[in-house]
């Protein structure tokens, strides 16, 4: 764990030295309110951004701030400058030491990701702290308007945010006479999971006319036993592609023949960055899940 009292002595060469003062010296003040409802305000556009999920850092992207990124996590694979960045560990487990020297003026937190304790000692030295954790696609566009506010790249953001809108409300008036389709969702394989139905996942299913089966579990990602999905007997299976993990999850629902799913040939892959982070991919992923449903739909 680090040293409490090496990060506030990295603050206070920063704060000391001249790089809040620098910063300071920039437009009027800006405030927004994160996904936990709290605001969040700065003196000043922000300019070093540290975003600590993978999907916090499309998001900043997506707002038209990339270029003011200075730390991102494990797995911040898109777009493909965001490779480049400065790695601060995994969103599990935070290097604050090297996080602080990079001197971030604005911390783009994972609300249920990011270690509780990690995430309020920056927030305890001074640094605001913008939380992320969407549940719903308006949130996903109103988090892209928020940090474009935060970051000084407002138009960018809304425009980003305004073809996200359009693109999911499309959808809405396509599907929304659907004939309604049974679906599990895959998260994971080991344990097995899946989401509920207040996940945005579950809120993609149902954007294309799919039921979650697990829609009415008390718990957001629920761990299952392979009997609860046999005897929900869904009619599709749908699972993210980790091809880089080789994971063949869907060959084992292959040897369950009574599965409605395996009977018509209704399991399919979709790219699990697409439907997995709440980013305006989303609006990708929702596509191709659509276009997973109709094939099953298809098949009746």
């Amino acid at each position: 764990m680090a040293n409490p009292m090496r990060i506030v002595s990295f603050m206070l060469i920063w704060w000391f030295g001249g790089g809040a003062f620098a910063s300071a010296a920039f437009a009027e003040p800006v405030c927004v309110e994160d996904d936990r409802g709290l605001s969040v305000c700065l003196d000043h556009p922000a300019v070093r951004i540290a975003a600590l999920s993978p999907g916090a850092t499309e998001l900043i992207y997506a707002a038209g701030a990339g270029d003011k990124v200075v730390a991102v996590v494990s797995y911040s694979d898109y777009p493909e400058a965001a490779k480049s960045v400065t790695s601060v560990g995994s969103h599990t487990r935070l290097d604050l030491e090297r996080l602080i020297s990079l001197q971030p003026d604005l911390v783009l937190a994972w609300g249920t990701g990011n270690p509780t304790e990690q995430i309020e000692t920056l927030a305890r030295l001074g640094l605001p702290v913008y939380y992320v954790e969407a549940h719903e696609f308006e949130d996903i566009a109103r988090n892209i308007e928020n940090m474009g506010v935060l970051a000084g790249t407002k138009e960018l953001a809304n425009l980003e945010a305004m073809r996200f809108r359009t693109g999911i409300q499309a959808l809405q008036e396509r599907y929304k006479e659907a004939a309604p389709i049974k679906t599990f969702y895959q998260i994971w394989d080991e344990p097995l999971m899946t989401m509920n139905g207040s996940h945005y996942m579950s809120k993609a299913v149902n954007l294309c006319g799919g039921v979650n089966v697990f829609a009415d579990s008390p718990r957001l990602i629920p761990r299952l036993s392979r009997e609860a999905i046999l005897l929900k007997n869904p009619e599709v299976i749908i699972t993210g592609d980790r091809g880089e993990l080789k994971t063949d999850w869907l060959n084992t629902w292959l040897s369950f023949p009574d599965l409605v799913a395996t009977q018509r040939g209704n399991l399919f892959y979709v790219p699990a960055s697409l439907v997995q982070r709440p980013t305006p991919r989303l609006l990708e992923g929702a596509q191709i899940l659509c276009q997973r449903l109709d094939t099953a739909r298809a098949r009746r």
